[in-house]
């Protein structure tokens, strides 16, 4: 799994050192973080159905792995926008922010992530209590569907892949409200 996870980290830095990334780099590099961060996200909504199809409970572990690499990379493509495309111009930032829907979804969808990340442990967990931990972690559902009208509205022509990202999100949202998990005995 770390592999998986950290491999395109490198992959990317060597691209953008070889100048590989096109004639805007900066702009394929904040795509490409972005990408990763939504594909990750979706994977850890995967691990439920998953679950339940098999029977595998060593899948949970996976779960909490898949959201912190979705959030890592997550403030990849934050730090993307906010140091290389940006310059720390944090006034500029945020008339960005308040001036393209898209940013300020996708921002939320960060914001979103962070409660998420900073509680995922055990200890976490026992502190809030199952019951309220399961609430705030419901957040995911939000944030997977900001980062997918993110992704469609930062598209500016070809819809299909933002599309696709959004299909497997609502099929993985949807197997939630269908398959209700059988009462314990």
């Amino acid at each position: 799994m770390w592999a998986l996870v950290i491999l395109p980290a490198p992959m990317l830095v060597a691209q953008l050192l070889l100048d590989q990334l096109g004639a805007d780099p900066i702009d394929k590099l904040e795509r490409l973080t972005g990408h990763w961060a939504l594909r990750f996200l979706i994977a850890s909504l995967a691990v439920t159905p998953l679950m339940r199809l098999t029977g595998w409970g060593w899948l949970v572990a996976q779960r909490r792995f898949l959201g912190l690499a979705a959030f890592f990379w997550a403030i990849g493509h934050l730090s993307v926008y906010t140091v290389l495309d940006w310059f720390f111009d944090w006034q500029e930032i945020t008339k960005d922010i308040l001036k393209h829907l898209y940013i300020t979804v996708g921002m939320t969808a960060f914001v979103l992530m962070v409660p998420l990340a900073l509680t995922s442990t055990k200890a976490s967990i026992k502190r809030l209590g199952g019951v309220r931990w399961n609430r705030l972690h419901s957040l995911v559902y939000v944030s997977v569907i900001a980062g997918c009208l993110h992704f469609f509205w930062a598209v500016k022509k070809d819809v299909t892949e933002p599309l696709i990202y959004a299909g497997i999100a609502m099929v993985l949202l949807a197997f939630r409200v269908v398959w209700q998990p059988p009462a314990r005995r």
